[in-house]
């Protein structure tokens, strides 16, 4: 069977699309698409079914994938490594949300860009988990840091530690609702307080609200800012509440720049994984940056 014709079909499987494969290739896409059809009659099954947004694999597109994929990322790897003598020095793609991945796994995977020998060059994208999850696919990242656990065999996830949501606000907003509602449970006297977001929908405040209260947030976003380092620090200058990870707001807490409003006896939690594509575990500079998350995410929780 024709390697290439293998990696096209890999390609076509992670992007979903003909069009998306063609991009990622540098090929026509009617070129991808003889390739796929070629590869289906040396097959004799389909691997596709075409449908108005991209295509869909079947059951033999799925079972190949799973099987070839891994041995495909192990052929480029040692493609792209070569034999130089500098080699060892490799390249690790990471992607993941802003806050989460600048705050906790920059720190902890800078420690293994030194010269040693071991160590490996790093290069970040941030991206929602959607954005993060889809590019791990197409392979333009090596690993991933995700809130979502993807679904199928081409991608491996692992839970790497849970993340506890405050309410929090300016002092003069506490003052203004009372010190006594840190131990209610009563949102009625949140209503009216104006909201900082990272987006419209307001998907952390939501959550809090369900999760704690059983209800719905009745104000809408005053500030929206998609980033929760920004969140915080217009919630600390007076411009709302905000529900924030509590190791974003830790320092803020302490000094008091903003106080929690609320104290559930269970707190919120979010769960991140650490993604990688099945198989690539085996190469040794995505293993040991795995490794050294998980390890250093003991820490974290």
């Amino acid at each position: 069977m024709d390697l290439a014709l293998l990696r096209t079909f890999v390609t076509v499987h992670r992007a979903g699309s003909f069009t998306r494969a063609a991009a990622l290739l540098g090929l026509s896409q009617p070129a991808v698409t003889s390739q796929i059809r070629t590869l289906e009659r040396q097959l004799g099954r389909p691997l596709f079914l075409r449908q108005a947004r991209g295509v869909t694999p079947t059951t033999i597109g799925d079972e190949l994938a799973h099987k070839a994929a891994p041995h495909l990322d192990a052929l480029v790897e040692i493609a792209e490594s070569g034999l130089e003598e500098d080699s060892s020095l490799r390249t690790l793609h990471l992607a993941g949300p802003p806050e989460f991945t600048a705050e906790r796994a920059l720190p902890a995977l800078t420690e293994l860009t030194g010269e040693d020998g071991q160590g490996f060059a790093l290069r970040t994208s941030f991206g929602t988990a959607e954005e993060v999850l889809e590019g791990l696919a197409a392979g333009h990242h090596d690993l991933a840091i995700s809130t979502v656990r993807p679904r199928g065999s081409l991608l491996s996830a692992t839970a790497l530690c849970d993340e506890e949501h405050v309410l929090v606000a300016a002092p003069r907003w506490a003052e203004r609702i009372g010190s006594g509602t840190l131990r209610r449970t009563d949102p009625s006297v949140l209503e009216h307080l104006p909201v900082v977001e990272v987006h419209e929908s307001l998907p952390f405040v939501v959550r809090y609200w369900a999760s704690v209260f059983d209800s719905h947030p009745v104000a809408p976003g005053t500030v929206i800012v998609p980033d929760l380092r920004a969140v915080l620090a217009c919630a600390a200058a007076g411009a709302g509440l905000a529900v924030l990870p509590r190791y974003l707001c830790t320092g803020a807490l302490e000094r008091g720049d903003v106080v929690a409003l609320h104290e559930p006896t269970v707190p919120p939690l979010r769960t991140y994984f650490l993604v990688v594509r099945t198989g690539t575990l085996a190469m040794q500079h995505i293993a040991r940056a795995h490794e050294w998350l998980e390890r250093a995410a003991t820490g974290w929780c």
